[in-house]
């Protein structure tokens, strides 16, 4: 009973808020214009105020973890690039030597990347339908 109450006065509500648009286009058109574009305007700056003292310094929890490991990974790969760049270049040898040895293949290892094994040994038996 409660609820059929409660939707006839909000439909009631949303006919008079139409009736009072129509009548207002009808006998102010350049006023309604006005109030429209005013109300816009007050409501853009009421939004843009929130969002940059309340909304802009929270971010998601996910989202600082993401931040906090990619800056670890900067600075792990940065480390490890200038200890590279560090080390003795190594000792000329002979073209014999360097002929018969196979220059090793650097291997991007992506060490950000973890692989997620999951249950192997619970394999599903398609043929018994």
């Amino acid at each position: 009973m409660n609820r059929n109450i409660g939707s006839i006065v909000v439909y009631a509500l949303i006919g008079l808020a139409v009736f009072g648009f129509i009548s207002f286009l009808i006998t102010d058109t350049i006023g309604l214009l006005k109030f429209l574009f005013i109300s816009l305007l007050i409501g853009a700056a009421i939004f843009g105020l929130v969002y940059f003292f309340f909304l802009r310094r929270r971010t998601p929890n996910e989202l600082r973890k993401y931040r906090k490991a990619v800056k670890q990974s900067k600075q792990k790969y940065k480390y490890q690039h200038q200890n590279k760049h560090t080390q003795p270049s190594p000792i000329k040898q002979n073209i014999t030597t360097k002929k018969t040895i196979r220059p090793l293949k650097t291997r991007k290892n992506h060490t950000h990347l973890r692989v997620i094994e999951g249950n192997k040994q619970k394999k599903k038996n398609r043929a018994s339908l």
